[in-house]
């Protein structure tokens, strides 16, 4: 569950830009994952349906059911049948859990050897992480 590229809005949806080399249901995940990691959807909140979401990202409905599936799975959200489907209460920190294990075995190697090819600096590196935490993620 990675970052997802996501548009500008149109018309209240989201065209989300979706890479060839990842299944597009997990993609979804990652945005998901994302909104619930940020607090844009807390804990026991109910989340959008499986056909809203679908029309906020132009996807078929069945890739997001698929998606949905594999939360509940990971006991990231849950269903409430008939009213619909809501964060998890320890949902943030099993979503945290999953992409740093994912992030750490499977982009962060492919990061380090960027770096060395490209002799990148740890300061460059600490640099551009402080200016993106700025940029995107405080006050």
């Amino acid at each position: 569950m990675d970052k997802c590229l996501l548009q500008a809005k149109r018309k209240g949806s989201l065209i989300m830009d979706f890479r060839d080399n990842e299944a597009i249901y997990l993609q979804i995940a990652a945005y998901v994952s994302e909104h619930i990691t940020l607090d844009k959807w807390a804990a026991e909140q109910k989340i959008p349906s499986v056909r809203d979401l679908a029309v906020e990202l132009q996807v078929n409905p069945n890739t997001v059911a698929r998606t949905y599936d594999f939360l509940q799975n990971r006991e990231v959200i849950f269903n409430k049948r008939g009213i619909g489907y809501f964060v998890s209460a320890d949902a943030k920190s099993k979503v945290k859990r999953y992409r740093k294990e994912r992030f750490l075995q499977q982009e962060l190697p492919e990061f380090f050897k960027n770096i060395f090819l490209l002799e990148i600096s740890l300061d460059e590196i600490e640099k551009r992480y402080q200016e993106f935490r700025t940029q995107n993620y405080q006050a």
